[in-house]
C-alpha cells in the first residue's frame, strides 16, 4: 500500500476499485475481455489516484509500445469516422497501432479516457475535437506528444491542425448570397462549441460584408445531428417562412433539415436551398445531393497521425493538409 507521500500503486487501484491486481493489470494492457462495470471502476479509480503507470519499468520491459491513443467524439459522426479513418491510413505498415476511445463530448470522460490511455503506456495521443483546455492538453503534452485537431494551439510537444471555420461560414453563406438570396437562415451547432459558434460568426460576417441586415427569427440552434436538424426546420418553419435558404452548421443538420421540409412539402431547392458543411460521403447520394463546405477530415487525421509519428522518431514524411473549400451540388440555385 502507498505512503501518503508515495506515488499510487496498481495494488491501490485494485483496492480502490474492488477486483484484483490481474484485473488491473489486464485492463492497463488493452485486454477487452473484462467486465464493463469492473472497466469502469478501474477508470474511476485511475482519475481518483491520478496514478500513472511506472515509467522506469516500462522502460526495462523494452520501451515503446507502439501504440498511439486517440480520444474521439461521436463513433457515428462521418466527421470523425473520416478522422479515425486519416489516422489507420498515416500509422499503417509503421509497427504503430491506434487505440480509439470515445467520449462523446463529455470533458470528463475525457480526462478520464486520455488517463487511462496513459496508464495503458500509449506513445503518443491524438485528440480529434473535444473540450479538454488548453492547459489540460499540455500537461498531457509535458508526458507524451500531442497532435489535437480543430484548433490552435502553440506548445512544446504539442502539434495542433485547425481549418477556419470562421472562414467556412463566411464561404457558405456568402455563396448563397452571389446566387441572390437574401433571407437566409441558420441553423447553429451546440451554442457552447467553438466550431458551431465560428461557423455562426461566418453566417454573421457574410452579411456585414454584404452590408444585410438579419433577422434574430431566422437563427436556431441544432445539435450536428440528424435529429436537431429536422426539429430546428419545423422550429424554424413554425416561425417564418419568409426566407430562401438556409445555412446549416454540419451536414448531419442539412440531411435532418432535409428531411423536415420533405414533409412539409418544401422543394430543394426550388423553394429552400441548403448549404452544409464538411462534405460527409452521404451528402452526394440525397435527393438532390448536397451543397457544402469541404473539411478534409480523413487528410488531417493522417497528417495528425504522421506528426506525432515524427515526434516518436519515425522516418516518415510529414504532410499538411488542403484547406476548406466550397462544393457546390444541387442544393443551391439562383433565384429566379
Amino acid at each position: 500500500m502507498s505512503t501518503p507521500n508515495s506515488a499510487p500503486t496498481v495494488i491501490d487501484v485494485a483496492k480502490l476499485a474492488g477486483v484484483s491486481i490481474s484485473t488491473v493489470s489486464r485492463i492497463l494492457n488493452g485486454n477487452s475481455r473484462v467486465a464493463k462495470e469492473k472497466q469502469e471502476a478501474v477508470t474511476r479509480a485511475i482519475t481518483q489516484l491520478n496514478f500513472e503507470p511506472n515509467l522506469s519499468a516500462r522502460s526495462l520491459r523494452g520501451g515503446a509500445s507502439k501504440l498511439i491513443g486517440v480520444l474521439t467524439q461521436e463513433l457515428q459522426s462521418p466527421y470523425f469516422t473520416a478522422g479515425t479513418i486519416g489516422i489507420e491510413d498515416g500509422l499503417a505498415n509503421t509497427g504503430y497501432a491506434p487505440v480509439l476511445m470515445p467520449t462523446h463530448w463529455n470533458v470528463d470522460q475525457e480526462i478520464e479516457r486520455a488517463r487511462l490511455l496513459l496508464a495503458r503506456r500509449v506513445d503518443a495521443l491524438i485528440i480529434l475535437g473535444g473540450n479538454l483546455s488548453d492547459e489540460q492538453i499540455i500537461e498531457l503534452a509535458k508526458k507524451i506528444p500531442v497532435a489535437v485537431t480543430d484548433r490552435k494551439l502553440d506548445a512544446p510537444n504539442i502539434h495542433s491542425f485547425y481549418f477556419d471555420q470562421l472562414e467556412g461560414g463566411r464561404l457558405a453563406v456568402n455563396h448563397l448570397i452571389e446566387l441572390g438570396h437574401r433571407r437566409i437562415a441558420h441553423i447553429a451547432g451546440p451554442p457552447t462549441q467553438s466550431d458551431s459558434i465560428e461557423r455562426r460568426e461566418g453566417y454573421l460576417r457574410a452579411h456585414r460584408d454584404a452590408n444585410l441586415s438579419i433577422d434574430p427569427k431566422l437563427l436556431v440552434d441544432g445539435n450536428f445531428l440528424e435529429t436537431g436538424g429536422m426539429r430546428a426546420m419545423l422550429e424554424l418553419l413554425e416561425r417564418t417562412r419568409d426566407f430562401t435558404a438556409v445555412f446549416c452548421a454540419n451536414d448531419q443538420t442539412l440531411i435532418g433539415a432535409r428531411l423536415a421540409l420533405y414533409r412539409k412539402n418544401l422543394r430543394v431547392p426550388e423553394d429552400v436551398s441548403l448549404v452544409g458543411f464538411d462534405d460527409v460521403p452521404q451528402l452526394m447520394y440525397l435527393t438532390p445531393p448536397g451543397t457544402t463546405i469541404r473539411q478534409p477530415t480523413q487528410e488531417m487525421g493522417f497528417a495528425a497521425a504522421r506528426a506525432v509519428l515524427r515526434a516518436l522518431g519515425a522516418d516518415v514524411e510529414a504532410k499538411t493538409h488542403p484547406p476548406l473549400s466550397l462544393v457546390i451540388r444541387e442544393t443551391t440555385r439562383a433565384l429566379a
